[in-house]
């Protein structure tokens, strides 16, 4: 991670979406008045609204760096293409996980109002207007910037508690309501505590270490991510969720978490401190280092198969000590070597079904020689030609005794046979 990387961002209007700008990379086409209205009193439901009700204006807000810009859909569109309109993701769409890069999330406003004395109607904005909501947001914007969880080399936004009610705060200062002339009137932008239900779960983890498995401390980040991608069909998912069930705890309802990888990935790091958390496979096949440690401790005359656990385990902390020594934490390191290992013995076990049908084929062979080696032995002693059992043994590679007997056999047959 550079120092870009980390710099913090500003919230800000994008250039060309303000009035020093012209407003050149704004460009609002809202439906003319008579295309929206609404009919109570139509019998089909699609009658009851003018083509142009589906319009929408939105803003839109970079999680990642704090750009907010606003513009709008083609009415004229159809509905279910919607989503194709927006540059981001509506917030309801999401869970409170991983927001899909690039981070951009999108606010659709409310155009139609209700009361008593006007009935229904629509309230569009000029990019005046819209302006001013921007710059009235960008606090919260700053805010959820600021909270918002970046987790893993990629840098992925993971929602935090924070950044939950900083959005609510937002979605709330752009939601209006009317006065009694029918004037515009937009909430005032809360910054709101955090509320009690909304928990992180690095301080649930905090709360609770008894809970935490050593074994986050060398994990991948694909271990990672999937222990904090639990799903189970009942009850809470994710860290707590999978902790809580192995412990046999249970979780208070009402409770939202926040940050599951983010705390696994904070967990690892505080375990591996100052050294940097490396992929065993990377570091023992694609270094020169880890190439070295590997030749140096390898088992003279046995391969991996062959090693017992404790063997096993012995290696692993062998590696993990080099890898100190550079600086590194070894990440999956048992789960490679066992791995290599297994590897290894399902080869020992293809060559050993190999050699059994090799076997059972030159059995099969030998038993078809044999039996017509047979044959041919008993119609020689038929003959009767004069030649000893000795000649006759040497013959068929069996021993003497072996053809004395079939001899005595066959005679003991043939009298046997005779009336």
């Amino acid at each position: 991670m550079t120092a870009a990387d980390s710099a913090p961002s500003t919230a800000c209007i994008l250039t060309g979406y303000r009035p020093e700008d012209g407003f050149v990379a704004v460009e609002l086409n809202p439906p003319p008045a008579e295309y929206v209205w609404h009919d109570e009193d139509a019998e089909q439901q699609e009658e009851r609204y003018g083509p142009g009700v589906g319009y929408h204006q939105w803003l839109a807000v970079d999680a990642q760096s704090g750009a907010v810009w606003f513009g709008d859909i083609d009415w004229r569109a159809a509905r279910e293409h919607l989503d194709s309109q927006l540059p981001g993701v509506p917030r309801r769409a999401l869970g409170d996980g991983t927001l899909p890069a690039p981070g951009v999330l999108v606010h659709l406003l409310t155009h139609l109002a209700h009361d008593e004395q006007r009935g229904y109607s629509w309230r569009f904005f000029s990019a005046e207007e819209l302006h001013a909501l921007a710059l009235r947001i960008l606090p919260a914007v700053q805010r959820l910037v600021d909270s918002v969880h970046r987790v893993g080399p990629a840098r992925e936004l993971e929602w935090s508690a924070e950044a939950a009610t900083a959005w609510d705060d937002i979605e709330q200062a752009a939601t209006y309501t009317f006065d009694s002339f029918g004037a515009v009137i937009w909430p005032r932008l809360r910054m709101s505590p955090v509320p009690a239900w909304r928990v992180e779960v690095g301080a649930f983890l905090a709360s609770n270490p008894g809970l935490c498995d050593p074994s986050w401390g060398v994990a991948t980040d694909a271990e990672l991510e999937a222990y904090a991608d639990y799903r189970p069909d009942s009850g809470y998912g994710g860290v707590p969720g999978r902790v809580c069930r192995a412990a046999d705890r249970q979780i208070e309802d009402g409770v939202t978490f926040y940050g599951h990888r983010a705390a696994l990935y904070a967990y690892r790091a505080q375990v591996c401190g100052d050294r940097s958390p490396t992929e065993a496979r990377t570091w023992l096949e694609t270094t020169e280092a880890g190439r070295d440690t590997w030749e140096a401790a390898k088992p003279p005359g046995v391969t991996l198969a062959d090693v017992p656990d404790c063997v096993l385990a012995a290696l692993a902390e062998r590696f993990q000590g080099a890898a100190h020594e550079e600086g590194l934490v070894l990440t999956g390191l048992s789960a490679y070597l066992q791995q290599l290992r297994a590897d290894e013995r399902a080869a020992v076990d293809r060559q050993l079904v190999c050699e059994g049908e090799e076997v059972e084929r030159l059995e099969g062979m030998l038993k078809d020689f044999r039996a017509a080696r047979n044959r041919t032995v008993t119609r020689i002693l038929a003959w009767a030609d004069g030649r000893g059992d000795a000649e006759i043994a040497h013959l068929a590679s069996l021993s003497h005794d072996d053809v004395r007997d079939w001899r005595a056999r066959l005679t003991t047959e043939q009298v046997t046979a005779t009336p």
